[in-house]
């Protein structure tokens, strides 16, 4: 049952600058091959209180989601992040499992894979089937409070062109079906080009319209549960968050720290904007698709669309960085080259899948299970 009502007065009630952040790692065997290790991990993370709320299930029985819970401010958010992720490296570490963090699994087969046993992930399954089946994907997503129901549909507007630039960023998964794909994000073109009521959404511009879209397509049977609109941004009704879902998932803990930053500040420059009626006109998706396919092709390598200067021209890529942390406000700390920047390099010099997953895991796993600097 979808409360649009409910979810308004959680909107109501919330408040700015709350931050949850949610990871989704690949489960691996000693051959770094994706292995069937969710219950394990659930079942032995149940003893532990933070785990036990930390842990969720993402679909196939060989990923598994972390998440921070509510904090009160990013750092507080990234420092419960951190303690979940311990945690669970540690757990896994004592399972023979090892966790793998990049937008796609380069190496096991999605015909392999099984869907967890979830009533959730069955009704996901029957509605979607192929769709369902072929989504072996890994991504971050972040939640930011947002008081006030219509403020968090406008912030959701505002962000649209926003998403090709975080996505072009974020590109981590060069490779699916033990082949270079030639993507910087192939999981974007598995995810958001499959799933219905998925990729960059329309403008609403209230509460009232979202509102009503989403109860025409629960009169209509098109869905009984709000999580199946899977835009890259979303007001969420059971946390009242705006929530961002373009990214692909990150091969360290400090990339993985320094996207959620940015995520977080870009969603509180978006209100800040709104709030002084600074916000620029709506665009139209076609103009913000075109840089969706650019970020997802070419990722930091290629050239985007400023959409937001008088007259729309090309820029490097290579800028975007800088770029959105100027317009957010915010100094996060990220690399120059991202994941497929690096991953793309050691194929460019001949390194063979196993070897460049081979590499990602190594990182993963140092920087992941590191000790909470306080």
């Amino acid at each position: 049952m979808i409360d649009v009502a409910a979810a308004r007065d959680l909107f109501d009630a919330s408040t700015d600058g709350t931050v949850g952040i949610e990871e989704e790692f690949a489960l691996l065997d000693p051959e770094l091959r994706l292995t069937p290790a969710f219950e394990r991990l659930r079942d032995g993370g149940l003893h532990d209180p933070i785990l036990a709320d930390a842990i969720a299930g993402e679909l196939i029985s060989s990923e598994i989601e972390i998440r921070s819970g509510r904090g009160e401010d990013f750092e507080d958010a990234r420092r419960r992040q951190h303690e979940a992720r311990r945690r669970l490296f540690s757990l896994a570490a004592k399972l023979d499992v090892k966790l793998g963090a990049t937008g796609t699994h380069p190496l096991s087969s999605y015909q392999d894979q099984h869907v967890i046993d979830t009533p959730h992930y069955h009704r996901v399954e029957d509605g979607l089937k192929y769709v369902a089946w072929r989504n072996n994907t890994f991504s971050l997503h972040v939640h930011v409070g947002i008081q006030g129901a219509d403020r968090a549909v406008r912030v959701c507007d505002r962000l649209r062109p926003i998403l090709p630039l975080l996505l072009a960023v974020s590109a981590n998964s060069p490779y699916v079906d033990q082949i270079d794909s030639g993507l910087h994000s192939a999981r974007t073109q598995i995810f958001t080009k499959s799933f219905p009521r998925c990729g960059v959404p329309d403008v609403f511009g209230s509460w009232q319209a979202w509102a009503d879209y989403v109860e025409l397509l629960v009169r209509t049977n098109s869905i009984i549960e709000f999580t199946q609109l899977w835009w890259s941004v979303r007001p969420h009704h059971s946390f009242g968050t705006v929530e961002v879902r373009v990214c692909d998932a990150q091969t360290t803990g400090h990339e993985a720290d320094g996207l959620a930053q940015l995520i977080t500040a870009c969603v509180l420059r978006a209100a800040a904007e709104i709030d002084a009626g600074e916000a620029p006109p709506d665009l139209p998706g076609h103009l913000i698709e075109e840089n969706m396919w650019r970020a997802l092709r070419y990722g930091l390598d290629g050239r985007l669309l400023d959409l937001e200067a008088p007259v729309v021209e090309e820029f490097p890529a290579s800028e975007t960085l800088e770029r959105l942390k100027a317009w957010a406000g915010v100094d996060a700390p990220l690399p120059e080259l991202n994941g497929a920047q690096r991953q793309r390099r050691m194929i460019d010099a001949g390194a063979t899948p196993e070897e460049v997953y081979a590499q990602t895991v190594q990182e993963t796993q140092g920087t992941y299970q590191e000790e909470i600097v306080t």
